[in-house]
């Protein structure tokens, strides 16, 4: 009912005379109207052609759009109207974004000069990464195939280029709702999608309820009553567990179904499960994801895929809404493989880099110079720039649990013994976050085996 009165309200009036500066209600997609302002574009984002429109940033997010004019409507003179329409937490932050706006003398409904520098500021203020809000509108959706025939499809941003994604209208599961998970999960509903959720420890489903989500008792239930599921969770035994065992995955599967597990395991482990879930008529998809805690709230993921093409090209919407790109790697296990090598890569980086802070601090040397030289040179990175941070500061709050790169190195060592190939710097690096562990970190970030080294 309020969906429906959110559509007329929005679309019932006739449009009047909008112009740059105005602060406006937009309707975007499935979204209900939404509180914004009409700003000039970035120079290289040109404007749809067809009926007019203007470029909206809207207030309490990350989101820009090419709205039709006959979805806008002027800002103050339907505010009391659309507040009585919506009720829900993230709407009554952007409303109060507005307010804290008009406040500062900005926000009246009048032109303002190309580039307003102080909307930018503010909207830069309502952000914790400022660099995002104008960075991620110039992302370009980009397919293309390597020799290696696997293929690269960079999501476009969630507005750039047609104004929204468009989310699939299939039903979306998700079970678990962890670090990654978590920023998965809000992305999904962030961008329309219908999702249903689950997670061992059920609290946790709470704040996605009130987002819009709906709970699932079981996985079991979960995967019965959606098309697609996605799973993300800790391990292989965690990821077996959730498919095999009481009121699992398995029991939800029949012919059509579709299940895609995003989890870090083996090759053996996702073959398994693939073998399992397509023998009961499902459809199984491997999609690990690169990246940490904050790519993932950001819906910057890179997703590495494989198995059902057909179920990859499926999950398009869900992929541009979670991740900035996402590769088709061809058969179950490449996936498995492929996300082992980068987090070796990781891990073993994120050693070296605490065994250099430690050596320079035992040989009387700076570690903030030490860190300021590298960010000059070619290691620079945001990873390296963070994760020396992380220990200058000896802040481990986990953004990657150092007890899931550690897990991560010894299934990518026990991959190169599979094919007797060594890994001398993964098995060092390993015994340094065996060491980290056994000194209580594994509950920390991954920047933690810095500990190992001073005790």
């Amino acid at each position: 009912m309020a969906a429906a009165a959110a559509d007329a309200a929005a679309t019932a009036a006739p449009p009047v005379n909008l112009r740059l500066g105005d602060l406006v209600w937009g309707k975007l997609g499935r979204y209900p109207p939404w509180p914004g302002k009409i700003v000039n574009p970035p120079k290289d984002l040109k404007k749809p052609r067809g009926k007019k429109c203007f470029f909206v940033k809207f207030f309490g997010t990350e989101d820009h759009a090419w709205i039709k004019v006959e979805q806008l409507k002027p800002y103050h003179a339907h505010k009391e109207e659309m507040i009585k329409i919506n009720k829900g937490k993230r709407f009554q932050q952007a409303v109060d974004a507005v307010e804290e706006f008009l406040k500062k003398g900005k926000g009246k409904d009048q032109p303002v000069k190309d580039g307003d520098p102080h909307f930018h500021h503010f909207l830069l203020s309502q952000t914790e990464k400022p660099t995002v809000c104008y960075q991620a509108i110039t992302k370009k959706l980009k397919v293309c195939e390597e020799e290696t025939g696997s293929t690269s499809i960079q999501a476009a941003d969630s507005t750039a280029i047609n104004g929204s994604i468009t989310p699939t209208d299939k039903k979306i599961g998700f079970l678990g709702l962890g670090l990654m998970g978590s920023g998965i999960v809000s992305n999904l509903i962030k961008m329309g999608h219908t999702v249903t959720v689950w997670n061992r420890t059920a609290e946790k489903c709470d704040l996605f309820i009130q987002e819009g989500a709906r709970l699932g008792r079981t996985p079991a239930e979960v995967v019965s009553t959606c098309d697609i599921t996605f799973a993300c969770v800790s391990d292989p035994k965690a990821a077996k567990d959730l498919v095999l065992g009481p009121s699992g995955v398995l029991q939800g599967i029949r012919p059509g179904k579709c299940y895609v597990d995003m989890s870090t395991v083996d090759a053996d482990t996702v073959t398994e499960l693939a073998q399992v879930i397509v023998s009961r008529g499902g459809r199984f998809l491997e999609a690990p994801v690169s990246g940490n805690q904050q790519l993932s709230n950001d819906g910057m993921l890179v997703i590495l895929a494989a198995g059902d093409r057909g179920l990859y090209e499926d999950c398009s919407s869900c992929f541009q809404a979670m991740g900035k790109t996402s590769f088709f790697l061809g058969e179950v296990g490449n996936a498995a493989k492929m996300m082992l090598i980068v987090n070796m890569v990781q891990g073993s980086f994120m050693a070296t880099i605490a065994e250099g802070l430690t050596l320079a601090q035992v040989t009387g040397q700076s570690q903030q110079t030490l860190l300021d030289i590298l960010n000059q040179g070619q290691l620079a990175s945001i990873f390296l720039d963070q994760k020396c941070q992380n220990i200058l500061q000896g802040n481990f709050k986990p953004d990657f649990y150092l007890k899931y790169i550690q897990k991560d190195l010894r299934l990518a060592i026990a991959l190169g013994d599979s094919v007797n190939h060594p890994t001398p710097m993964a098995a060092a690096a390993n015994e340094v976050y065996k060491r980290a562990k056994a000194l209580d970190q594994s509950d920390n970030d991954m920047s933690a085996v810095y500990r190992a080294y001073i005790h």
